[in-house]
């Protein structure tokens, strides 16, 4: 009963938010700026102002990233060995989420001696 009542309460906020947003661009109109002030802005810069200055980014510095090698040399760790064979087991297991509980599929494997 509670999942309705939020689901109408979140519907509430976003009709209101749409009504809010639509308000301005109903009144929303074309405004022309006074000749004086056009001209104004479309003159260049004069050549005494200070010249702009563009902040310099630099490169951003790459690290190297390696695989953890174990003391005998063996990533993973752990060695199958020959013939070894993937015995996986897959089940459907619940998860309880804000949105609700959902069913997803989960797997675990481990190796045997084939």
């Amino acid at each position: 009963m509670w999942v309705i009542k939020m689901r109408i309460r979140t519907a509430a906020i976003w009709v209101g938010f749409a009504a809010i947003m639509a308000l301005p661009a109903a009144g929303a109109g074309a405004q022309t700026a006074p000749s004086a002030i056009r001209l104004a802005q479309a003159q260049p810069p004069a050549d005494d102002a200070p010249p702009v200055q563009h902040r310099i980014r630099r490169p951003l510095r790459r690290l190297p990233i390696y695989p953890r090698l174990e003391p005998d040399g063996v990533y993973p760790r752990y060695d199958p060995g020959p013939n070894a064979v993937r015995d996986c087991t897959a089940t459907y297991v619940q998860e309880y989420r804000p949105s609700g509980t959902v069913i997803v599929p989960r797997m675990s494997c481990y190796w045997r001696r084939g």
